[in-house]
């Protein structure tokens, strides 16, 4: 069983029960992470609060540079990490290394922006089993950054990775930075242990919206649309990709997607050539047929895919590539997340339709892919002013143009 960092050292846990990791893609066993209970908890938030006025009064140049010497470290053993992240998630390796790399580039970046610590604060920086060292890398840099302590709780199913990664937290004080693992109750622990009334989930339901217009080049759309909602398998927290499409090219670019999708290579995530790996549990990959199968009843038409397979004989939980094509807007496919790599496209009759839409959707970000600059700029005008935080992508045959905020 792993033992888990507390007060700047690795400890034996106090919990009396672990949880075994297993590769999603094998099923073959990585090892086991303590299930830590209060005592464990109360340990992490002890170490974190007597480290917090330490930290707080520290230069911000000082914590700037130990920031920096963690991302030098985690880089150091970067290879070794993304291939854990990948045995234990199921994500290609490829993916593995961006996200090895964008958690380092986290510490780099937060330490550039460390200021001067206001307020004595201990943070708990909870993750999510999509993208764990990226999510927990931000909150805690963030953090620390501002001069609070953090105790990390990596997601239970994937916490290897994380318990990997904490080996560079020697760059910093002792107590600074705790990782303790364990499931749903050692999260709610850590919660009441300090006196927070919530949680801030890191798998926050949110939309995501793409529209394509008739106009654009599907040489730019299909494979942009295809990775933005393959990307991790399709796996992304409780984000809805909602897809739609003008009529007059629907036909056409189901067709270009499915010829796109139809070729991924779907297999072991270490290999190179490997464009999808598995769900992260044989309950999810059943999750996920189920929602296409109720798809189709509700009218859609199953264009590729639909059913968990083994390719190449590999034991895991691994779903097909799937397109879903004339999905109704109000289809459960449309409303709530399918975390696999699925996609529902939704007919619309014109652009105004398509942005009366992602109007109601009050989308956290959206991509709109046309040729025509001005009514894509007019599209994303209109959908502006009910977007809290968003993106706006108007891909043209040789560039994109990047976010412009309407407002000015």
């Amino acid at each position: 069983m792993h033992e888990i960092w507390i007060d700047g050292a690795w400890v034996d846990a106090d919990a009396a029960t672990s949880r075994e990791v297993n590769n999603p893609a094998t099923l073959a066993p990585l090892g086991a992470a303590p299930e830590c209970g209060a005592t464990d908890v109360a340990r992490a938030v002890a170490a974190a609060r007597a480290a917090e006025p330490r930290w707080r009064e520290m230069p911000a140049t000082e914590r700037a540079r130990r920031l920096a010497e963690v991302a030098v470290r985690v880089r150091a053993q970067g290879g070794e990490i993304a291939r854990l992240l990948t045995q234990e998630t199921g994500k290609p390796l490829c993916e593995s290394f961006d996200d090895v790399d964008a958690a380092a580039a986290f510490f780099e970046r937060c330490g550039e922006l460390a200021r001067d610590a206001a307020q004595r604060a201990v943070a708990a920086a909870i993750g999510s089993f999509d993208f764990p060292l990226r999510r927990i890398a931000c909150e805690a840099a963030a953090a620390l950054a501002a001069g609070s302590t953090v105790i990390c709780k990596p997601p239970h199913e994937n916490p290897l990775s994380n318990l990997l990664f904490a080996q560079a937290y020697a760059a910093l004080p002792r107590g600074v930075i705790n990782v303790i693992t364990g499931g749903a109750e050692t999260s709610m622990a850590l919660l009441r242990e300090l006196g927070a009334a919530e949680a801030a989930s890191a798998e926050a339901d949110s939309n995501e919206s793409i529209i394509v217009l008739a106009g654009a080049d599907l040489d730019i759309a299909v494979p942009g649309v295809a990775w933005a909602r393959l990307r991790n398998g399709g796996q992304i927290g409780a984000v809805r990709h909602r897809i739609y499409v003008e009529r007059p090219i629907a036909a056409a670019f189901a067709d270009r997607i499915h010829e796109y999708v139809a070729f991924l290579e779907v297999g072991d995530p270490l290999k190179r050539d490997t464009d999808l790996g598995p769900r992260i549990s044989h309950v999810a990959a059943r999750r996920v047929e189920g929602q296409v199968a109720h798809a189709v009843k509700e009218g859609a038409r199953l264009k590729l895919g639909g059913r968990m397979f083994r390719p190449w004989g590999l034991p895991g939980h691994f779903f097909q590539p799937t397109i879903l094509t004339g999905v109704r807007r109000t289809a459960r496919a449309a409303r709530e997340p399918i975390a696999g790599p699925v996609l529902s496209i939704i007919p619309v009759d014109d652009a105004a339709e398509a942005v009366r839409f992602a109007h109601e959707d009050r989308p956290a970000s959206v991509a709109i892919y046309t040729d025509e600059r001005e009514p894509g700029l007019r599209a994303g005008a209109e959908v502006e002013h009910v977007t809290q935080r968003k993106r706006w992508w108007f891909p043209y045959r040789d560039r994109e143009i990047p976010y412009r905020d309407a407002r000015g």
